[in-house]
């Protein structure tokens, strides 16, 4: 029987539309959960890939983001060897270069089977920036279980296999060395990485204090190694020259505090006998036990003492 537009039956009509309607939200329902399990899928494959392409789309080294593939449990293998590192990363604001620094030093550390375990002195004081006081600090909080120590900038990251991170056994061993590091070239540079056992660190009394701001730091402990009649040892048989190292600070979005304030030009390039380990004063405010991209670190925040009438130059004004 056929009927106008204007007179389908009613209760057709309503029949009709709940059949249509319960089918439509039983195929939207399955629908919904098709993309949720399609979007859950692709936020993993994303997470473990978008990290890469962005490091790599940057220039930077890829730290390889996917725990599964990067991450080999340090366990108890003789293979490793009875030592252990800690890696000293002197710290403040600087959490870009972080993010990529944890990641990739540990893979490249575990797959050199060295074992490790990363300390972030971070200085959370309203002074200038002391490297020397924090490597010292990252001395003091390193515990009873490593035996050595690399001083290690947060910006530098080795590109060749072959550099050795190993047990610095004979003498403090410089593996930024000049013919190496991109940056800096002179005979006298100790910077950037340096391993020492940490007997042969207690023996220079470690580093400085006396160093606020940027700089010099470096030459000052190359004088205490000579003073500690301690030899330093530098990389062998490396021919990847000055592309063995990226170097991934980049000066235009953060400057170096350079600035010399008060007697601090002539006072930065005088021996400091005395000062180090035994007049180090800090206070550790807190410690935090942190994974990035899988891999381990603990961040120290730390405020350092400064002496106004020793050096006055630790803060600007």
């Amino acid at each position: 029987m056929m009927y106008s537009s204007r007179r389908k039956p009613v209760l057709y009509f309503k029949e009709d539309r709940r059949f249509f309607s319960r089918k439509c939200t039983v195929l939207k329902l399955f629908g919904l959960c098709m993309l949720l399990v399609l979007g859950s899928v692709l936020w993993l494959q994303l997470s473990c890939s978008g990290d890469l392409n962005q490091t790599v789309r940057d220039g930077l080294p890829p730290h390889q983001p996917c725990p599964a593939e990067r991450q080999t449990p340090t366990v108890d293998d003789p293979s490793w060897g009875p030592h252990k590192m800690a890696v000293i990363i002197p710290f403040r604001e600087r959490f870009e270069e972080l993010l990529v620094f944890v990641p990739y030093m540990h893979t490249f550390l575990t797959k050199k089977k060295i074992r490790h375990k990363f300390l972030i002195i971070n200085q959370v004081d309203h002074f200038r920036f002391n490297r020397a006081s924090l490597i010292n600090v990252g001395y003091k909080e390193s515990g009873n279980d490593t035996d050595y120590i690399a001083m290690h900038d947060v910006d530098l990251l080795p590109l060749n296999e072959a550099l050795d991170y190993g047990f610095p056994e004979e003498g403090p061993f410089h593996v930024a060395s000049p013919e190496l590091h991109p940056l800096y070239h002179y005979k006298t540079y100790v910077g950037g990485i340096l391993l020492l056992t940490k007997k042969h660190y207690h023996m220079c009394n470690g580093m400085s204090n006396r160093f606020w701001g940027w700089g010099r730091e470096d030459d000052e402990f190359f004088r205490r190694l000579r003073t500690a009649e301690l030899q330093l040892f530098r990389p062998k048989g490396i021919n990847t020259g000055y592309k063995t190292f990226r170097h991934i600070h980049d000066p235009a979005w953060r400057k170096r505090d350079q600035k010399r304030i008060a007697a601090q030009k002539q006072e930065q390039f005088k021996i400091d006998p005395e000062g180090g380990l035994t007049n180090l004063r800090y206070k550790v405010e807190s410690r935090q036990e942190l994974t990035i991209s899988g891999a381990p670190c603990t961040v120290i925040s730390t405020s350092l003492e400064c002496d106004l009438n020793q050096t006055p130059w630790c803060q600007f004004s």
